[in-house]
């Protein structure tokens, strides 16, 4: 077999192109066979059907790049959760936009590692900008802001306790019961007490409960606020927190991975009143960005803040080197190899400008006022709330939450819907997370009726059993038909 050839280099796009025709074609073979937002029987079925057509992962002789491409590609189109699809709405798992991938295969490429300025001479400068773009969305009034690029939300927020740990040494956390996971696990990562918990009343923080705390507990304190909870999309007082954390003293860390994109649109960038208050923000663009994952975002209102990412290697950032204007990159991240997300965001918000990204984010919204509007006029549907973002929690009258876990689960197994679930006021609801924003009207009254036929279906239909292990049969399709031009899959 000849050597396999490269990417890069001037030969690499004429290596590429046939291969990328390859892959095209896998993707749409692969999306027609699915037919649908999932694929159907569940994850025995799906697992047989994966092994049995792509064979070996690692075969005594090669199949060949295009038969492994054609092959592999496929069954993995087939077999997604594809989020394109306006039925696929159950996390924050966006669709990226065709200019976003695009330019993260221009990235794979290239790719240069951002540990050091002579792997990644022009993404080193190129990630500097965007990052102090961003930044300075976040942090207006203040002369030298900055962020940092991470791996999503998870990662900024434990690099935000990071950063507050070394600012004040062990020091104590407090959030809502509506913060993310990450937060305590960061405390845990990190060797700081458990964070203390605080009631979150229809969903946000409560700023009496906020009060009580502050005036209670002693040493550092760092308060981690949400804007944009994963399970009601719904964001706090971020002002009035702002105001008590100066009040007493204590940092403030926001997380805005999901709202915090609201920045960009005037239209609703009131909801983040009091975002630039916060020590350290973390936003999270492959969310209501689209952006292919992963490209998260933690930002300071001062460049020396990060001072504490520092980090001395030879290899990378020998002094010499340093001093003799070589940038230093390696303060950049806690990850030593990392892949230059910041291509990918770049394009995006210089193809869309501030008024194509608005749009977007604005048409994404309406999307899920409508589907509210569905819901609340709908005689067997009853709405949580409206939605403060773009997540819509809701429910099938009469039922119970086992219903209700069972009605999710068999439009799980039968192929027709992804949506999530989610606990509010005590009972268990569907939910709904929107972030295409080319779904339609006729969508959402598709979604409602495969959810009330199938709650109708399994209120009398006991669960259906796990399928045996075997390929899965053709299927007839779900009572879903795309317009055209309104859903690319």
């Amino acid at each position: 077999m000849p050597t396999p050839p490269l990417a890069g280099g001037t030969a690499g796009p004429t290596h590429l192109r046939p291969l990328l025709d390859t892959v095209l074609t896998a993707l749409h073979d692969g999306a027609t066979r699915r037919n649908g937002p999932l694929p159907a029987g569940g994850p025995d079925t799906v697992t047989h059907h994966t092994r049995t057509t792509t064979g070996p992962v690692l075969p005594d002789h090669g199949t060949g790049p295009h038969h492994a491409l054609r092959t592999l590609v496929t069954a993995l189109t087939e077999g997604a959760a594809d989020p394109a699809h306006p039925h696929c709405a159950a996390h924050l798992h966006t669709p990226p936009l065709a200019l976003a991938a695009a330019a993260d295969l221009a990235a794979s490429a290239l790719n240069p590692s951002m540990d050091s300025w002579d792997q990644a001479p022009a993404a080193s400068a190129l990630e500097a900008d965007l990052t102090r773009t961003l930044a300075t969305e976040i942090y207006p009034h203040t002369p030298h802001p900055d962020a940092v690029i991470t791996t999503g939300g998870t990662e900024a927020n434990q690099l935000a306790l990071l950063l507050a740990r070394e600012r004040h040494g062990p020091l104590q956390t407090i959030c809502a019961a509506n913060a993310h996971h990450s937060i305590t696990r960061a405390t845990w990562l990190l060797g700081l007490p458990r964070p203390v918990v605080i009631p979150a009343p229809r969903g946000v923080m409560d700023p009496t409960a906020l009060h009580d705390a502050l005036t209670t507990l002693t040493g550092p304190l760092l308060v981690t606020a949400t804007a944009g909870t994963t399970d009601t999309g719904r964001i706090d007082p971020l002002d009035h927190i702002a105001d008590l954390t100066t009040t007493h003293g204590a940092d403030l860390h926001i997380d805005a991975a999901y709202g915090g994109p609201l920045l960009l649109s005037p239209t609703h960038r009131h909801l983040l009143t009091g975002l630039h208050r916060a020590h350290t923000v973390t936003l999270d663009l492959h969310k209501l960005g689209w952006q292919p994952a992963s490209a998260g975002i933690l930002a300071v209102p001062d460049h020396h803040h990060l001072t504490p990412l520092h980090h001395h290697a030879p290899y990378l950032n020998a002094d010499d080197d340093t001093e003799a204007g070589l940038p230093d990159l390696l303060g950049r991240s806690l990850r030593t190899t990392r892949r230059p997300d910041a291509l990918k965001i770049a394009v995006t918000l210089q193809a869309l400008g501030r008024d194509g990204l608005a749009d977007l984010i604005d048409r994404t919204l309406t999307t899920a006022h409508h589907l509210a509007d569905l819901i609340d006029q709908h005689p067997h549907l009853q709405l949580y709330a409206r939605p403060t973002i773009s997540t819509v929690l809701f429910r099938p009258t009469g039922t119970d939450d086992t219903h209700v876990a069972t009605i999710r689960r068999t439009l799980l197994d039968q192929g027709h819907a992804v949506l999530g679930r989610a606990h509010a006021d005590g009972r268990l609801w569907l939910k709904a997370t929107l972030l295409n924003p080319h779904t339609t009207p006729e969508d959402h009254h598709r979604l409602l009726t495969l959810v009330t036929h199938t709650a109708t279906r399994t209120r009398t239909t006991p669960a259906p059993a796990p399928r045996p292990a075997a390929p899965p049969a053709p299927r007839t399709p779900a009572p879903h038909t795309t317009t055209e031009g309104s859903n690319p899959r």
